[in-house]
């Protein structure tokens, strides 16, 4: 029987999308290609998620590889990037539903520090029973081991927790953890109707 809910929270709750602020910021397509490639496709983006770097180091290792031309535009995207962090389509609804029925609500997200900075906006920290962050764990997913932290830090059953996720690889973490899992496709009356919640 599902008691618990752990639900990721880039592209799940909060819809993570670079092309918003890189729409803002550069003109050109060439330059998007380049700050998406090397500031949210490098290695500065995981080492954040890692919580080895904070957000503002980013620019650090992401300026040495970029034309100097593009650095004003790329510490405009390293300082603003979380304006796309706003809510997926049903996600409050989904999680006042879960709450109203009664299921432990969970998140467990790869993030750097800044998720304390925009999760709140849209979703207080007390309204759900348990958060893990990567960047608090040094852990990212889909290493089974931040799955294993939540379970334990919170005395959760793995088969009692349905993890819902976006990505493939995160999802296959959670079900080696022995959870149920699903991968998100923007369809939460469809994850209400599967698993009778």
């Amino acid at each position: 029987m599902i008691r618990n809910i752990i639900l990721d929270m880039g592209n799940v709750l909060l819809d993570y999308n670079p092309n918003v602020i890189l729409d803002e910021v550069f003109d050109n397509e060439a330059d998007k290609k380049i700050i998406l490639n090397e500031l949210f496709g490098g290695p500065e983006w995981e080492q954040g998620d890692l919580g080895l770097i904070n957000n503002s180091q980013r620019y650090d290792g992401v300026s040495r590889r970029v034309p100097e031309r593009l650095h004003k535009g790329l510490k405009r995207c390293v300082e603003e990037w979380d304006i796309c962090m706003v809510p997926v389509d049903g996600a409050k609804e989904f999680c006042g539903y879960i709450r109203q029925r009664g299921y432990g609500m969970y998140v467990l997200s790869n993030a750097c520090s800044m998720f304390y900075k925009y999760f709140p906006r849209y979703f207080p920290l007390e309204d759900f029973d348990g958060i893990v962050v990567s960047s608090d764990e040094h852990i990212v997913k889909p290493d089974r081991r931040i799955y294993d932290i939540l379970l334990d830090r919170y005395g959760l059953r793995a088969e009692e927790c349905l993890f819902i996720d976006d990505r493939n690889n995160n999802v296959e973490g959670a079900e080696s953890a022995g959870m149920r899992a699903h991968r998100f496709c923007n369809d939460f009356n469809f994850i209400i109707e599967k698993y009778g919640l």
